[in-house]
């Protein structure tokens, strides 16, 4: 395996980590899988975000600060945390817009 498969494997295996987590989180909102915990929208919504910024965190510090097949990783975690949280904001502007465009 030569240096720029294992950065790109390492890239692969960051963003899937962030990836993962955020897909879980919104499946198990759908499934309303923590119920049983207490957990209603809200839990889910804030863990989500936590996931997507702490992604942005641990991306940036591995990305500086890790020796050089990690700095990949760190990368593949930026990618997923942006994602997230583009996401995020979409879908706050989704609900300004519908609460502007409601005719009360």
């Amino acid at each position: 395996m030569t240096e720029i498969d294992r950065g790109r494997l390492a890239a692969l295996a960051g963003f899937a980590t962030s990836a993962v987590l955020l897909v879980l989180t919104f499946t198990a909102f759908l499934t309303d899988a923590m119920r049983s915990l207490g957990w209603q929208g809200g839990e889910y919504a804030y863990s989500f975000v936590w996931i997507a910024l702490g992604s942005l965190v641990v991306g940036g510090v591995v990305k500086t600060a890790a020796p050089a097949p990690w700095r990949s990783a760190g990368s593949g975690l930026l990618v997923a945390g942006a994602v997230g949280v583009l996401i995020v904001f979409a879908l706050i502007v989704t609900f300004i817009v519908a609460l502007t465009s409601l005719s009360l």
